[in-house]
Parts: C-alpha cells; sequence; structure tokens
C-alpha cells in the first residue's frame, strides 16, 4: 500500500477516535464540574485537562482566564486547536475524501454526513447543551466504527484504521485515568488541610460521582458493576481501565489487539514496532494493581503514555509519509 494511501486511512481512524476521546474527556469534567466543590479545585481540574492534553500553552494564547466555558469553547468549537473536535472532525473528513476509494461508501457517507450535520450545530453554537452536543460526537464516532466493522473487507486499508484507533485509545484511556485519579488527589489534599470548604458537598458522595462519571466516560459503568458489586472506588477503577482483557477500552485490550494487526501489516521495519508492543504487553501481563498502587499511578501512566506514544511514532516512521513531507 502506498505510503500516502496508509496515512490517510491511519489518521482517518485516528482523529476520529480523538474526536470522541475529547468529547469523553469534556463530559467528564463538565458533569463533575456541576458538583459542589471547592473553586480551586474547579479551576485546576480544567486546566489540568489543557496541560494532560500539551494545550495550556495555545489555550492562554486566546483567553486570559481558565474558566468551563472557555476551555469547552476552546476543545470543541476552536479551529486553531487540532486536537479539538471540529478540528479533529474535519481531518478526519478530509482524509477519508482523499481515500474514497479505498473505504466503503457507506464508510465515506458516514464521515460526510458528520461534517455536515456539524455545520448546522455550528450556526446554533450558542444555544448548544454541551452535554448533549458531547453525547452527539460520542455516537457518530461509534456510527463511524460500526459502519466500518461492517462493510469493510478485512484487508490492509482496515488494518490500518485499527491501528490508529487503538494507538489513539490507548493514550486516550490513559490520560482520562491520569487526569481524574489526580483531581481527586488533589481534592483530598485540599479537605485534609481545611485550606478550602467543600460548600457543604459530602466527601463519600462527592466520590462517588466523580468515579462514577469517569466511568461513564470510557462507557464502562454498567461494566463496573457487573464484575464488581461493591463500593466505587480509585483502585478497583484503575484495575478495570488498565488491566481487564474483556474492557474494550483498557490499556492492556489496546495492546493485545495491536499485536496481531503488526503482525498483518508486517515490514522489514515492522521488528521494532513487535519488539516493543511485546516488551510493553510483557510488563502489563506481570503487573498487578497492587505494584501500579506502590509504584504510584501517576508515574506508572506516566511510563505508559511514553511507551505508547514511542510505538506510534515508530509505527508513522516504518510506514507512513514522513512528517517533514507530508
Amino acid at each position: 500500500m502506498l505510503s500516502r494511501t496508509a496515512d490517510c486511512l491511519y489518521w482517518m481512524a485516528r482523529y476520529t477516535e480523538r474526536a470522541e476521546n475529547t468529547a469523553r474527556m469534556l463530559d467528564v469534567n463538565h458533569q463533575t464540574s456541576l458538583l459542589p466543590q471547592p473553586a480551586e479545585f474547579l479551576e485546576q481540574s480544567w486546566k489540568k485537562l489543557l496541560t494532560i492534553s500539551k494545550l495550556e500553552e495555545s489555550f492562554m494564547e486566546k483567553y486570559d482566564v481558565v474558566t468551563r466555558e472557555n476551555v469547552l469553547d476552546f476543545m470543541i468549537y476552536e479551529t486553531s486547536n487540532p486536537s479539538s473536535i471540529v478540528s479533529c472532525l474535519f481531518a478526519a473528513r478530509e482524509n477519508a475524501r482523499v481515500i474514497r476509494g479505498r473505504i466503503t461508501s457507506e464508510a465515506w457517507e458516514t464521515q460526510n454526513t458528520t461534517w455536515l450535520e456539524l455545520q448546522r450545530i455550528l450556526e446554533a453554537r450558542n444555544q448548544a447543551d454541551p452535554s448533549r452536543l458531547l453525547e452527539w460526537v460520542k455516537h457518530r464516532c461509534h456510527l463511524f466504527r460500526g459502519v466500518m466493522h461492517g462493510t469493510m473487507l478485512k484487508n490492509e486499508a482496515f488494518y490500518f484504521m485499527n491501528v490508529g484507533t487503538l494507538l489513539e485509545r490507548a493514550d486516550n484511556t490513559a490520560r482520562i485515568l491520569e487526569t481524574k485519579y489526580e483531581d481527586q488527589a488533589t481534592l483530598k489534599v485540599l479537605r485534609t488541610d481545611k485550606k478550602v470548604e467543600a460548600d457543604g458537598a459530602d466527601g463519600d458522595f462527592f466520590d462517588f460521582y466523580h468515579w462514577a462519571a469517569l466511568l461513564r466516560s470510557v462507557s464502562a459503568f454498567e461494566i463496573y458493576r457487573q464484575i464488581y458489586s461493591d463500593q466505587v472506588t480509585p483502585k478497583q477503577v484503575a484495575q478495570l481501565l488498565i488491566f481487564n482483557k474483556q474492557m474494550p477500552r483498557s490499556l492492556v485490550s489496546c495492546v493485545n489487539e495491536l499485536i496481531p494487526l503488526i503482525s498483518e501489516v508486517k515490514n522489514q521495519q515492522s521488528k521494532e514496532i513487535e519488539r516493543l508492543l511485546g516488551k510493553l504487553k510483557a510488563s502489563l501481563d506481570y503487573s498487578d494493581i497492587d505494584e501500579v498502587f506502590s509504584q504510584g499511578l501517576e508515574e506508572f501512566i506516566e511510563e505508559f503514555l511514553q511507551r505508547i506514544n514511542h510505538i506510534a511514532d515508530e509505527f508513522s516512521n516504518a510506514y507512513l509519509i514522513p512528517l517533514a513531507v507530508a
């Protein structure tokens, strides 16, 4: 397959997944921001969302203050932000347009219809409800993935799209987990030090809805209830999102699904990717949640992000258009 075709397939799927995951991160922050909580914590949680996405500097070039409204505007609508939902959906549609002959008409029509519907939403953006808009984004991305799996041949084009999806999903699941765990730790410090009051909010009540919102952001709340019938706890949430092989968005599930895909598109340069994925799989297979928490969840997630993004870089170097040429 030509590098340009592979590049468009990979990035079409990756941008679609990024739009969905951005919607998921914004939705969990938006939902938890509606709960009673310290003002300092609320501002920090939105700022951390920008930091973890490496967007804080570009955000501050456009806005004077970090608020819920400003972050939502920047992460949903701002075209100068390449990771905004509008930018991602545009990029996904443009990549689909370039390689229309390599995807089914149903896959193309799904991408194109999403973009056309988004134009109507943008015309009434001042009246748009953030929660409904974010749910719409998730639904359209789900629809594209379902059409892709239901109509496309299981060939190289399909494999490149799945690699892009899984690399993006692993990165974003890790970021969501890290962000919300840090938020919870920050709030506990504030309460313990009694620097601020929780506006009368009951700690256990807030903790439950905080972790429930996180689970819902990755479509895992019902799955969690099926597996763990007891209280929602940070350790069990992390266990589910890191180590559960049956959970579609878990880190181990993404890595396990990537390995056979790389074998399907193997070339002379793919050996290093297989080696890196094998080492990452082994580190997940031979770790457990107690070891992760003793090492520190933040440190574990940071290491995972470095390794999965290094694998993504190696994949780009092996198969896709070099950055300087693109």
